[in-house]
C-alpha cells in the first residue's frame, strides 16, 4: 500500500545543511529559529532524523522560504552535468546508477562541480589534440586547460537559479523613481543621464559604429547609440547605461562576491549582472511577474506592455523565482540556424547537453523556415521527463539589405506540469500528449532507432552488418 505524503518520512540533511551554510548560521542559531536543540539540528542534516512537517512550516516561516527548493531534483544543474560525466566511454565498465548520480549531486554539489569542471577541461583538451593544438605529455608541450570565461559565468549565474535579489531591490527602486511607461521610459532615462550624470545621448549612423551598436565616451560625457538599434534594443541599451552608474557599487561587490578567476571571467559577469539590472529596470519585478500571469504567459502581449523585443521578455521569464511570487521555471536557449548555442539559461530542470548543443528532433531548428512565428511543441528525454517547449526566430538589429547578418532562433521551455498555465498549449491533450522523443548530444544520447542520429554513442557498441539497414545511419547494442 503507498504512502500518503504525510506518512513519508523525509530525509533532507543534506539540503538542510546546504541552505544553513548559504544562509551562513550556524547550527545553534538555525535551531533557535526552528525551536529544536542544536542536537536535534545535528541528527537532521547527517540524515538520522527525518524532517518533520513542523520544521518544514517553521523553515518556510523564519527563512521565507518557497519549500519547493528543498524538494529533491534529480535534474538539478549537477545531477545533469555528473550524468553526462559518467556517461563517457571511461566510465563505462562502472556501470554507475542515476539514483548514485542523483545522491552525489544531492549531498555534495561542490564535489560535483569540481568534476564537471575536470571533465569539461578534459573535453577542451582532448579537442585541442585533435586539432593538433595541444603536444603530448612525453614531449613536453601539454597545454594546461583552463575554465573559459562564459563557460564560468553561465555555471555560477545557473547556481543562482538565474535570479538576483539584490539587483531586483535596486531595479524597483530606479524604476519607482523614473515613473515612466514604456512608451515614455526613453525620454525619462535620457533626462535622468542628462541632468544627474551630464550624460548625453545620440543616435549615429552605422558608419559612425560599423562594429557595435553601443559605445559610451567617459570623456566627451557622450553615449553613442547605432541607427540600426530597434526601439527595444535602444530603451535597452539606455537602461544599461543608467544601471551602470547608478549602482556601480553593488554590481562590483556582486562581482568580487562571486570569486571569478580571473580579470576576464570578473568583467564578463560584471557585464551579465548589468544586462541582468537593465532589465530589471525595464521590467520591474512585480508588474511583470503580475503581467505574465494575467496573459498566461503570452510573450508577445508582455513584450509589447513594456516595450521590450521578444527576447528581452524570453530572457526575464527565466528569472522569476522570487519566494511567494514565483513564476513558471522557464528554461531558454539561443541557436543560430547551424545550432550553435550562444545563450542558455534556466530557472529549473534543464533537459539538454550541458557539454554540447540541442538535439535536432527539438523544433527550434525546423523554426528557421517559418520566421516570426511560434511554434509549440511537447518532448520527451530518454528518461521520460517531459517538457513544453515554444521556438520563434528573432533578429536582434534593424538590417541593412546587404548584410550576412542571419537571424537567430529562442527556444523555451518548462516541465509539462506548468504547460496549463501558458497560452501556447490551449487545444493541446496535456493529459495524453503526442511528444517527440528528443535527447541530448548524439554522443552521449542513447536513444534508439534515432533518424537523425549523426554519431553513435559512446557508451553503446555500433551495431552494423551486411544483412539489415537501420533507419538510423549508426545502430548500435541496447547494453
Amino acid at each position: 500500500m503507498a504512502l500518503s505524503p504525510t506518512d513519508r518520512k523525509l530525509f533532507l540533511g543534506a539540503r538542510v545543511k546546504r541552505l544553513r551554510r548559504e544562509l551562513g548560521v550556524t547550527q545553534t542559531r538555525m535551531a533557535e529559529d526552528l525551536g529544536v536543540s542544536p542536537s536535534y539540528l545535528n541528527l537532521i542534516e547527517r540524515n538520522q532524523r527525518p524532517v518533520t512537517a513542523q520544521v518544514l512550516l517553521r523553515l518556510a516561516e523564519a527563512y521565507d522560504l518557497d519549500l519547493k527548493t528543498l524538494a529533491s531534483d534529480p535534474e538539478s544543474a549537477s545531477a545533469t552535468g555528473l550524468s553526462e560525466v559518467f556517461s563517457d566511454q571511461m566510465f563505462r565498465d562502472l556501470a554507475v546508477a542515476r539514483h548514485e548520480i542523483a545522491e552525489v549531486a544531492d549531498s555534495a554539489p561542490g564535489v560535483s562541480e569540481a568534476i564537471v569542471r575536470l571533465y569539461r577541461a578534459y573535453l577542451d583538451q582532448r579537442r585541442m589534440a585533435d586539432l593538433g593544438g595541444v603536444g603530448r605529455p612525453e614531449d613536453g608541450t601539454l597545454v594546461q586547460p583552463v575554465v573559459t570565461p562564459s563557460d564560468w559565468v553561465r555555471d555560477y549565474i545557473q547556481a543562482q537559479k538565474n535570479h538576483f535579489a539584490d539587483l531586483e531591490d535596486a531595479a524597483a527602486s530606479l524604476a519607482g523613481e523614473l515613473a515612466a511607461d514604456a512608451e515614455d521610459f526613453p525620454g525619462a532615462a535620457r533626462a535622468r543621464l542628462a541632468q544627474k550624470f551630464g550624460i548625453q545621448v545620440r543616435v549615429v549612423p552605422v558608419e559612425v559604429l560599423p562594429e557595435s551598436v553601443r559605445r559610451f565616451d567617459h570623456h566627451r560625457k557622450r553615449l553613442f547609440l547605432s541607427e540600426v538599434l530597434t526601439g527595444a534594443g535602444r530603451s535597452f541599451s539606455l537602461a544599461y547605461q543608467l544601471a551602470l552608474l547608478e549602482h556601480r557599487d553593488l554590481l562590483e561587490a556582486l562581482a568580487d562576491r562571486a570569486g571569478p578567476p580571473d580579470r576576464p571571467t570578473r568583467n564578463l559577469l560584471k557585464v551579465s549582472l548589468t544586462n541582468y539590472l537593465a532589465a530589471a529596470i525595464l521590467m520591474p519585478y512585480g508588474a511583470f511577474y503580475e503581467a505574465a500571469e494575467r496573459t498566461a504567459y503570452d510573450i508577445e502581449l508582455v513584450r509589447a506592455r513594456f516595450g521590450v523585443s521578444f527576447e528581452q521578455a524570453c530572457h526575464r521569464l527565466t528569472t522569476l523565482a522570487r519566494p511567494g511570487q514565483r513564476g513558471v521555471p522557464f528554461f531558454m536557449v539561443r541557436v543560430d540556424s547551424a545550432g550553435n548555442i550562444s545563450k542558455r539559461f534556466a530557472g529549473s530542470a534543464f533537459p539538454f547537453s550541458r557539454f554540447g548543443g540541442a538535439c535536432p528532433r527539438w523544433n527550434i531548428h525546423s523554426s528557421f523556415r517559418t520566421p516570426g512565428r511560434i511554434i509549440p511543441q511537447i518532448i520527451e528525454t530518454p528518461d521520460g521527463q517531459r517538457y513544453f517547449t515554444i521556438a520563434r526566430t528573432v533578429a536582434r538589429v534593424a538590417r541593412p539589405f546587404a548584410s550576412d547578418e542571419s537571424d537567430l532562433a529562442i527556444g523555451m521551455g518548462c516541465e509539462l506540469k506548468y504547460a496549463e498555465r501558458l497560452v501556447y498549449s490551449r487545444g493541446l491533450d496535456l493529459r495524453d500528449p503526442v511528444a517527440t522523443g528528443i535527447g541530448p548530444a548524439c554522443r552521449i544520447c542513447e536513444r534508439p532507432a534515432c533518424p537523425q542520429r549523426a554519431a553513435e554513442p559512446i557508451s553503446r557498441t555500433l551495431t552494423v552488418d551486411d544483412f539489415t539497414k537501420s533507419i538510423t545511419p549508426y545502430p548500435f547494442a541496447s547494453t
